[in-house]
C-alpha cells in the first residue's frame, strides 16, 4: 500500500487558512469610526459587528462577514468611487473564499481591490488596497508577489502594523526565517493583539521554539475578544499539541474550539487527524467528511483519501483523490497555486517525476520553505534519486521546525543511501517527536528502525 499523510495539513501553508481575519488586516489600525462611507457601515447589526471586530484585529464570524459583504455591495451601487469600501469588499470576498474553500471568490476579491486602486492608487496613499493585494497573493500561494505588495505599502506607511503582518506571512511562505523574525519583531513593537501573537506562534514554531510558540498561543487565547477569534486560537493550540506528539491534549483544544465554532473546518480536520492517530478511525472519518462538507479543499481531500487507503477502503480513497484533483483544478483556474499538495499526492500515489518537476519550479520561484524542501526531497527519493534528495531532506530538518514527518523522510533518504547511523538517528527522532505522527508512517518508521538494528560503533558525527 502506498504511503499515507494524515499530518500534512499542519505542515502546509494552504490557502484555506491564510486569510482568516484578513478583513482585520485591512482595517484594524486605520478605521476612525463607523460610517456609511470610508469602507464601513453606519447602521447597527451584523455588518457593523463585523466592522467592530476587525477594529481589534479579530476575524468576523461567517454570517457577519456575509452581512458586511452585502452592506458594502449595496453601498457601492450608489457610491462607486468609494475606494475604501472597494478595499473592504475585496478583503471580505477573499476571507469568505478562504474560510469556505471557494477559490472563485479570489477573482472577485482582486476585481474589487483593483477598483479601489483605480480610484486611489498606491502612489497616492492607498495602503489598504496594497495590503489587500498582498494578502490575496499569499492566499493564492504567490509569496513573492505578497512581499512586493507589502513592501510597496511599507514605503508609504512604515508605521502601519498591518504592513509587518503581511510581510511575516510572505517571508514564511518564501522560507526566509530571518526576515520573518525581523518583521515579527517590528510587528510586536507596533501591535499587541492576537494578530501579532498568532504570527509569533507560527514563527517560533518554524524555528523549533516549541515552548515559546505554546506560550504566545496561550496568550492569544486570553486576548481573543470574540468566539470566532478564540476558536481559531484554541485550534492553533491543538495543532501545536499534535505536532508535539500529545494527541490527548490536541483533542482537548480542538473540542474547546469546536464548542465555540462547531463549523470550524480546520478544527474538524485537526481532530480527524488526531483521532486517526489514536486508532479511532470511524470518528476520524466522520470529522473528515464534516470538514470537507464545510471546506472542500485539496489538502483535506488528500488526508481523507489516504486514511481510507490505510483502512483498505480503496473505493473511498479513489473518491478522495478524485475530489483532490477536481478541487485543485478549480483552484488553479482561479489563480491559486496547488503545486505543493498535488506534488505530495503524485510522489506517493502517482508520478514522482512529475512531482519533482512541479517542486523544482516552485523552488525556482523562490518558494524555499521547509515544506517545499521536504516535499522535493521526498519526491526525489520516490523517483529513485536518493543522492539528489539528501540536500533537500537536510534543509527541511535543519531549519528548526521539529516535524516527525520531515525526520522520517530524511531517515528514509539516508537509509536508501546506506547511511545507517544517520538513518537510525532520524527515524528515532521522528518517533520521539510524535510517536503517532501517522497511522501508516509511524509503524513503517518503527519497522525501518528495527531493520537497521542496534548501532555497532560510536554515534555518527553530525
Amino acid at each position: 500500500m502506498k504511503t499515507e499523510r494524515v499530518s500534512q495539513v499542519v505542515l502546509l501553508a494552504g490557502a484555506g487558512a491564510v486569510l482568516a481575519g484578513a478583513v482585520a488586516l485591512f482595517l484594524a489600525d486605520g478605521m476612525t469610526g463607523l460610517r456609511g462611507g470610508g469602507g464601513v457601515p453606519s447602521a447597527p447589526g451584523p455588518a457593523a459587528r463585523a466592522a467592530v471586530a476587525v477594529r481589534a484585529g479579530a476575524p468576523a464570524s461567517l454570517p457577519e462577514l456575509t452581512a458586511l459583504i452585502g452592506d458594502r455591495e449595496a453601498w457601492l451601487r450608489g457610491h462607486p468611487g468609494d475606494d475604501a469600501s472597494w478595499a473592504v469588499l475585496g478583503a471580505a470576498y477573499a476571507e469568505r473564499g478562504a474560510r469556505t474553500g471557494d477559490p472563485a471568490a479570489y477573482p472577485k476579491a482582486e476585481r474589487a481591490l483593483r477598483r479601489s486602486l483605480d480610484a486611489h492608487p498606491v502612489a497616492e496613499g492607498n495602503v489598504d488596497a496594497a495590503l489587500g493585494m498582498g494578502a490575496l497573493a499569499h492566499a493564492r500561494g504567490d509569496f513573492a508577489a505578497a512581499r512586493r505588495w507589502a513592501e510597496e505599502a511599507r514605503q508609504r506607511a512604515p508605521r502601519r502594523w498591518r504592513v509587518q503582518a503581511v510581510l511575516v506571512d510572505a517571508y514564511r511562505g518564501l522560507g526566509d526565517q530571518t526576515a520573518a523574525q525581523q518583521a515579527l519583531a517590528r510587528l510586536r513593537e507596533m501591535h499587541t493583539g492576537t494578530a501579532a501573537l498568532t504570527r509569533a506562534a507560527e514563527v517560533y514554531r518554524d524555528r523549533g521554539w516549541r515552548e515559546d510558540a505554546s506560550a504566545v498561543a496561550y496568550d492569544a487565547v486570553g486576548r481573543a475578544g470574540t468566539p470566532t477569534e478564540k476558536a481559531a486560537c484554541l485550534r492553533r493550540l491543538g495543532d501545536l499539541a499534535w505536532e508535539r506528539g500529545e494527541p490527548e491534549e490536541a483533542l482537548r483544544q480542538y473540542a474547546a474550539a469546536l464548542e465555540l465554532a462547531p463549523r470550524d473546518a480546520p478544527a474538524l480536520a485537526g481532530r480527524a487527524r488526531t483521532l486517526a492517530a489514536l486508532d479511532r478511525a470511524d470518528e476520524a472519518v466522520r470529522d473528515y467528511r464534516a470538514a470537507l462538507d464545510l471546506r472542500p479543499v485539496p489538502e483535506y481531500a488528500l488526508e481523507a483519501g489516504e486514511l481510507y487507503a490505510a483502512l483498505g477502503r480503496e473505493a473511498e480513497a479513489r473518491a478522495g483523490y478524485e475530489l483532490l484533483h477536481a478541487r485543485a483544478a478549480e483552484a488553479f483556474a482561479h489563480g491559486v497555486d496547488q503545486s505543493l499538495v498535488l506534488a505530495r499526492y503524485e510522489a506517493d500515489h502517482g508520478r514522482p517525476l512529475t512531482a519533482v518537476a512541479w517542486l523544482r519550479a516552485e523552488w525556482r520561484r523562490g518558494h524555499r520553505s521547509a515544506e517545499v524542501a521536504d516535499a522535493l526531497g521526498w519526491a526525489l527519493l520516490r523517483a529513485g534519486r536518493a543522492r539528489e534528495a539528501l540536500p533537500y531532506a537536510r534543509l527541511a530538518t535543519e531549519q528548526g521546525l521539529r516535524s516527525a514527518l520531515f525526520a522520517y523522510h530524511r531517515g528514509e533518504v539516508e537509509r536508501a543511501l546506506g547511511m545507517t547511523g544517520e538513518a537510525r538517528r532520524h527515524l528515532a527522532e521522528a518517533l520521539r517527536t510524535n510517536p503517532r505522527f501517522s497511522p501508516l508512517y509511524a509503524p513503517q518508521a518503527r519497522r525501518a528502525l528495527e531493520a537497521l538494528g542496534e548501532p555497532s560503533g560510536p554515534p555518527p558525527r553530525r
